[in-house]
């Protein structure tokens, strides 16, 4: 099992940005949640990072489903899709949404087995649609 569903974009950062909210958006998931991974790193740190955001995406009928299944299950909510750059290839831009199958490894309830399934496919679906 891996941890995240991916593809490589070869375009500027915040084009990939766009391209992943409505990639999203068109498989039914909001952003509720938006970190600046590098402006947060730099502020509290000090530290220098490459483009790095972390967008929150639920789609609510699926958190809806899992929730009516484990109420505890909120704790692997939202869906969390990273857009970063490849440090190893200039011009790159890496786009991965966690593995919702790891939802069902952690919680080891095979009642969500069925909306991991689903979410699975909606995220491939969008990160498909990037490439």
């Amino acid at each position: 099992m891996t941890l995240a569903l991916s593809t490589t974009l070869y375009t500027d950062f915040a084009t990939a940005v766009e391209r992943t909210r409505k990639a999203l958006s068109e498989q039914g998931f909001g952003i509720l949640t938006e970190i600046d991974v590098t402006a947060t790193m730099k502020q509290k740190l000090d530290a220098d990072l490459e483009d790095y955001l972390i967008l929150g995406a639920c789609n609510p009928p699926l958190a809806h489903a899992a929730l009516e299944v484990d109420r505890q299950i909120g704790l692997l909510l939202p869906c969390n899709v990273i857009v970063r750059e490849d440090r190893s290839h200039e011009g790159a831009v890496l786009v991965e949404a966690m593995d919702p199958q790891l939802m069902v490894q952690v919680a080891g309830d095979p009642g969500l087995k069925e909306v991991a399934d689903t979410a699975a496919a909606k995220l491939g679906a969008a990160i498909a649609a990037l490439g």
